[in-house]
């Protein structure tokens, strides 16, 4: 499925019906023990009971999207991308699952366990309360970054969160950050259209950052933890030249509205 306009084909593997009024959208690919653990912590904490948990799914081949495993974990469903794109594609797959489920809002986090996935709920009440645009941030009052690379703090801090501030018109500080969540007002207001072929990699979590405040929706942050491994590898699908270039580039296109919708009439 789905052979729709800006939704990429995918297979469904449904484990469970809809049982919450909201779900938790995770984008992996061979995330391994990482989603595995980031899962575990989830159960621990009652996020799927919270929440459905989707996983979206880029092709994963290490064996850590199987149902055998997914289901014991609390996995709601597993939506594995068949067609082109990256993350932006993946998320599109969910959320155009998530509102042909008739969720109310949907939260979205990065599958290789850095971040604190127990605060799901901080995401939810904020919903209940009426805003549209949930970022989780490591930097406001409450919030804990954990062995963050020098460079990744003053990128965000000094860059990213500037440029995004000033192209929404509201001061956010963790931008770079895919723990947030969004309303269903949001994600089907006819001037926002998240399910758009232009969204192939990075250029979704960008232009959700920024287009509810520019059209008088609400917005806000809540504190989160982001945890980064002490020694190691640290785990991303951004390389350090190509990948922080092409951030820059989206960066800068959002600021200038490419990534709007086309103006009718």
């Amino acid at each position: 499925m789905t052979g729709l306009d800006g939704v990429p084909d995918f297979e469904c593997h449904e484990y469970g019906g809809k049982r919450a009024e909201y779900c938790l959208l995770i984008p992996v690919i061979n995330e391994g023990e990482r989603i595995l653990a980031e899962l575990q912590r989830a159960r621990g904490a009652g996020v799927d009971k919270l929440t459905d948990i989707i996983l979206c799914d880029g092709g994963s081949t290490d064996g850590s999207t199987e149902a055998a495993r997914l289901a014991p974990l609390g996995v709601n469903s597993l939506l594995v991308k068949t067609g082109p794109g990256r993350q932006g594609a993946q998320l599109r797959t969910g959320i155009w699952f998530a509102l042909q489920r008739g969720y109310r809002g949907v939260l979205t986090i990065d599958g290789n366990n850095k971040d604190s996935i127990e605060d799901a709920h901080r995401f939810v009440e904020k919903l209940e309360a009426g805003y549209d645009l949930v970022q989780g941030s490591r930097f406001i009052r409450g919030g804990r970054a954990v062995n963050t690379p020098l460079s990744r703090t003053l990128a965000v801090r000094c860059i990213h969160a500037p440029v995004i501030s000033l192209t929404a018109g509201h001061r956010f500080t963790d931008t770079t950050s895919a723990y947030r969540a969004y309303s269903r007002l949001y994600l089907t207001h006819p001037q926002v259209q998240p399910l758009r072929d232009v969204f192939c990699g990075y250029e979704l979590l960008a232009y959700l950052s920024v287009r509810a405040t520019q059209l008088g929706l609400r917005a806000c942050e809540v504190p989160v933890t982001r945890a980064y491994p002490a020694r190691g590898k640290t785990p991303t699908k951004i390389s350090p030249i190509r990948g922080n270039a092409d951030l820059l580039k989206i960066l800068f296109a959002n600021a200038r509205g490419v990534y709007d919708p086309p103006r009718r009439g």
